[in-house]
């Protein structure tokens, strides 16, 4: 169907896809986690999750995560710029989404201690040790987040810029504060693992705020959009 054709109704659709997708990844590795044996919301990160037999949950999370907000980036470049900022958002929200997508695809590499072994040297979840190595899927499950965890947070502040300029100082507070919690709490998360980190009991939680801060503003910038009508 041609752009200008398309009906209201379609572009309100893919615009809820975006609110609704943050509070559905979290309830979802929420429950996954709480199912888990021997896994630490408080100090393991989301992506543990998909290590491992039960590990395509969380995988099918992310994916799903992915494809709502790869849907509601059409919706947000088809809404007013007033309402949403720059073009470029709408292009970072659509890199979340290939950035949940991919996450999704390929595995991380286990941290902490998880999956837990048992006394024979094999993990609980049937990953051998040399899985406890760095691998190429780890490596582009690292490189996928970057879309994610750098999108977000600049999606946010050229949004507040544009907020800013309409003098919509309440969303452009929300934004640029949204943007700095995602960058401030995923550092601490980064820095829990470091070898003499003191934070390292923390990291899942750090971790969690980040999404929260982050994947909630996405949450906020699609009912936004959906309340106003397209340029």
């Amino acid at each position: 169907m041609p752009k200008a054709a398309r009906p209201p109704q379609d572009n309100t659709t893919r615009l809820l896809c975006g609110a609704i997708a943050g509070p559905l990844f979290a309830s979802g590795f929420t429950a996954i986690g709480a199912t888990r044996a021997g896994y630490d919301w408080q100090r393991l990160p989301v992506s543990s999750l998909a290590i491992g037999r039960h590990g395509w949950l969380q995988r099918l999370n992310f994916i799903v995560a992915g494809l709502l907000y790869s849907c509601a980036a059409g919706g947000l470049r088809r809404s007013a710029s007033r309402r949403v900022g720059p073009r470029a958002v709408p292009a970072l929200v659509a890199g979340v989404g290939m950035g949940l997508i991919g996450s999704g695809m390929f595995v991380t590499n286990p941290v902490g201690g998880f999956p837990p072994a048992t006394s024979g040297g094999a993990s609980l979840d049937h990953t051998d040790s040399g899985a406890r190595a760095t691998t190429l899927a780890g490596r582009l499950h690292n490189l996928f987040a970057i879309p994610i965890f750098a999108g977000i947070p600049i999606a946010a502040m050229a949004s507040a810029a544009t907020a800013l300029r309409s003098r919509n100082y309440r969303w452009a507070c929300y934004s640029a504060a949204s943007s700095l919690a995602m960058i401030g709490t995923f550092a601490l998360f980064g820095s829990a693992f470091g070898d003499d980190s003191g934070r390292a009991s923390r990291g899942g939680i750090f971790q969690r705020l980040s999404i929260a801060s982050g994947f909630g503003w996405l949450t906020g910038l699609s009912l936004r959009a959906v309340s106003s009508p397209a340029d």
